[in-house]
């Protein structure tokens, strides 16, 4: 069967990809098979949301951590309590609906590929719904799909339970049991803080914490985001944010604070049947252990077009692919934050656009 020809596939419908979407709607572009120039819209999901629709229940819009409306539309008053998996998805569905996106879904895209050594030809976009050739891909699929799992030895013989946060869903589930939770980040002091609520907790990361006191205002976000723009323009692994920035005092670290709950210690050397083996040799028994780890970009289906670097990233500018300037990586890098994963979709259109007007 022949690829669809497309001007611009977008992979992925979190807020990246809606993202670039709305600003090629606004710039003339429309669904494939409406007119000319087209784009289309392609989601591993089978429902709107990105990744808001698999966070865990307790997640609750008050202590979600940076939330940026879609453009054009802001995120419609709410009760703090709310769930964010149930206002945000909903939120994202509205935007789909009202902004005529189309996007279509499931589809599991296995593959970008160069239907031909010309520069200024058409990549292949190969999935399990069909493939189109496009002008230019927008790949907007974010992290949620790789959780990281760092390896111990002993994993494999730990009786207990193990889960990343991809995979967490209530602290109920850990009453009266004792859980090592893995990490530094923001995930793994929210989560600290709730689990320790209903469960005896024991907290590890492989360095110190750098508790920043100082605001995480607007110069402390461009600092932070200039930093990890840095690693992606080197081909390095983007690496997350909160590495360039240390932690900031939020409510929920400043409640678990208050209460005693955070206490740090050193990353465990090997994992035992029945429990963590410290590196000064103490024992410490555990039921359950929380990969509180972080995820990594999920862009496997990007490696026929060989960009990655010896160092395992991707070379990426102003959210474009130096190496392939018809691919864009939005989300990627500096534009994981739902504000920067808005402005990178506008700077991709803008950059299509551009690319598009004969010279």
């Amino acid at each position: 069967m022949q690829p669809t020809p497309v001007d611009v596939a977008v992979i992925g419908a979190g807020q990246a990809g809606l993202s670039a979407a709305y600003h090629l709607r606004r710039r003339g572009f429309v669904p494939a098979s409406s007119g000319d120039p087209s784009f289309i819209v392609l989601d591993a999901d089978a429902a709107p949301g990105g990744a808001w629709q698999h966070r865990w229940a307790s997640l609750r819009m008050a202590t979600v951590n940076g939330i940026h409306e879609l453009p054009g539309s802001p995120v419609p008053p709410v009760d703090p309590r709310a769930a964010s998996r149930d206002v945000l998805p909903a939120y994202f569905a509205e935007y789909e609906e009202r902004h005529d996106l189309r996007v279509l879904r499931p589809v599991t895209v296995s593959a970008v590929r160069r239907m031909d050594d010309a520069p200024s030809g058409r990549l292949l976009v190969e999935s399990d719904r069909g493939a189109w050739a496009a002008r230019h891909v927008v790949n907007a699929t974010g992290t949620w799909r790789r959780p990281f799992w760092p390896h111990y030895p002993g994993q494999e013989r730990f009786g207990g339970r193990q889960l990343h946060v991809h995979d967490y869903v209530s602290a109920d589930e850990f009453a009266g049991l004792r859980v090592v939770i893995v990490g530094a980040g923001i995930s793994a002091v929210q989560l600290l803080e709730e689990i320790w609520r209903v469960a005896d907790t024991f907290w590890v990361t492989r360095h110190d914490v750098v508790w920043d006191a100082a605001e995480f205002d607007t110069a402390a976000r461009v600092a932070a985001i200039a930093g990890v723009e840095e690693r992606v323009r080197q081909g390095l692994p983007p690496g997350s944010v909160i590495s360039v920035t240390g932690q900031h005092w939020t409510p929920w670290a400043q409640a678990a604070a208050d209460r005693g709950v955070l206490v740090r210690h050193p990353m465990f050397a090997a994992i035992e049947e029945h429990g963590v083996r410290m590196p000064d040799g103490r024992f410490e028994a555990a039921d359950v252990i929380l990969w509180a780890t972080g995820f990594r970009a999920d862009i496997a289906h990007l490696a026929p077009l060989g960009l990655r670097t010896a160092a395992g990233g991707i070379r990426v500018a102003n959210g474009r692919a130096i190496d392939e300037p018809r691919l864009f990586l939005i989300g990627y890098g500096p534009s994981q934050s739902t504000v920067g994963a808005n402005r990178a979709g506008r700077d991709a259109a803008r950059a299509i656009v551009a690319a598009s007007v004969p010279v």
